[in-house]
């Protein structure tokens, strides 16, 4: 059997393992230290803009988000919803109720035509506008922001901008997750940088980030004993997990360019099979890391999504299929949904393919060739 082919597994670069050795010599074994000090600077740097916290994932980054933006039990929060369950999730943690937005085409992201229509329709059946707008930039891909800003300022309702799978994603130059009021990072072992599990909440400045940095550390007042006057989590980043981070950012161009470069190869690759498109950029506006190489599969193949994933997984390689859209997911059945049958439609079409930085160009053209013969049968 040949060597698998996994979908998107974490990438060290080569000084991870010195720097927690360096931790360990130090006996930083604790959360926060200095580790998680220059993690955050240097994050800073690669965003360019934005105050930075480091955390304890992607999601504690949401619900955090959630929390500095004062929403509560009886809020409604507008989420996108072909996404996974981490977006969503924080809401309901505040008591707060989810409503779902269906997508556009060309990115995949949350529709701003949608998006007004269910900001309307809430305040029509609520009296309240929703208290935040959670956009999310899927797969890499980033959302059309412009327009998305513009309705959120509109009606002056805050944006926490999920870019836990758009690290290094631009929208006409500018970085995914500093575009909102806040926006959030993940750095789980499958995506563009790892720290093991974490992630991190961008804030707009020093002041917001202190605020968090308080709410993150159980929301001790500054006073000899333990004294506390709101609820607080634990939800800091470890001082040896940011150590990996420090390591990681020393690669992070590298895991982006080659990213990008995946979706070439597979887009060249797959060129000429009737059927298959391959998930680009819409427009010049739109600078995706591709995350995962996505492509969408035309019912007149005759072959469905979920029958690729089994063939591919008899060659020994992993692929997955779309974000089932929370609209559809049982624990969201009671939610208000805005939308088309777009995410539906995707959902039906859609496979991603392995897209790990660590991957060879052998390793690409395996699948590629192994994906050719499945379309010619």
């Amino acid at each position: 059997m040949k060597e698998r082919i996994k979908l998107s597994i974490n990438h060290m670069g080569g000084s991870e393992r010195k720097r927690v050795e360096k931790v360990f010599d130090s006996n930083w074994i604790v959360p926060l230290g200095p580790e998680v000090d220059e993690f955050e600077r240097r994050l800073e740097g690669f965003l360019g803009a934005g105050k930075v916290v480091a955390l304890s994932a992607g999601t504690a980054a949401i619900h955090l988000g959630l929390v500095m933006l004062g929403v509560s039990k009886g809020d409604e929060v507008i989420c996108q919803s072909f996404t996974f369950s981490a977006s969503a999730n924080p809401i309901i943690y505040q008591g707060a109720n989810p409503v779902f937005v269906d997508s556009e085409h060309q990115t995949w992201d949350i529709s701003p035509e949608l998006l007004e229509e269910a900001i309307l329709d809430r305040m029509k059946a609520t009296g309240r506008y929703p208290k935040a707008i959670i956009p999310v930039h899927l797969y890499g891909m980033p959302a059309k922001m412009e327009e998305i800003l513009s309705i959120a300022e509109k009606y002056s309702i805050p944006v926490l901008e999920d870019s836990a799978e758009a690290m290094g994603s631009r929208y006409k130059g500018k970085m995914c997750g500093t575009l909102g009021r806040y926006g959030v990072l993940s750095f789980n072992g499958n995506k563009m940088i790892t720290t093991s599990g974490g992630g991190a909440l961008i804030c707009p400045d020093e002041e917001a980030a202190k605020r968090a940095k308080f709410y993150a550390t159980q929301a001790r007042e500054s006073l000899p004993y333990y004294y506390h006057k709101e609820i607080g989590f634990n939800y800091r980043l470890s001082n040896v997990s940011a150590a990996i981070g420090c390591g990681q950012m020393e690669v992070v161009d590298e895991h982006i360019s080659r990213r990008r470069q995946i979706r070439r190869l597979y887009a060249q690759g797959l060129s000429g099979i009737e059927g298959i498109k391959v998930m680009d950029n819409p427009g010049e506006d739109f600078d995706s890391n591709f995350w995962l190489t996505t492509i969408l599969i035309d019912p007149s193949t005759g072959k469905t999504p979920d029958e690729v994933r089994l063939a591919l997984d008899a060659e020994n390689i992993e692929s997955r299929l779309l974000w089932r859209p929370m609209h559809m997911q049982p624990v969201f059945s009671d939610a208000p949904y805005y939308g088309r049958n777009v995410a539906e439609d995707l959902f039906s079409k859609g496979l991603c393919l392995p897209s790990g930085s660590s991957l060879s160009d052998n390793d690409i053209g395996r699948v590629v060739d192994c994906i050719r013969v499945i379309f010619k049968k």
